[in-house]
């Protein structure tokens, strides 16, 4: 199963909140994490299983 495509500048929706990423990192075993900013200014790091396009 491939994964989600996000980018910079995406608006997601996360568990919490919507939020825009702003961070793309990838762990040493090989997954890709996002940076999220939400409206308050606080970022958050999720996998893409977390995330879906807003």
């Amino acid at each position: 199963m491939a994964e989600t495509a996000f980018k910079p500048g995406d608006d997601v929706f996360t568990p919490h909140s919507r939020g825009t990423i702003i961070d793309v990192g990838a762990t040493p075993s090989g997954k890709w994490v996002y940076g999220v900013e939400d409206d308050d200014g606080a970022v958050t790091y999720f996998t893409s299983r977390a995330l879906r396009h807003a």
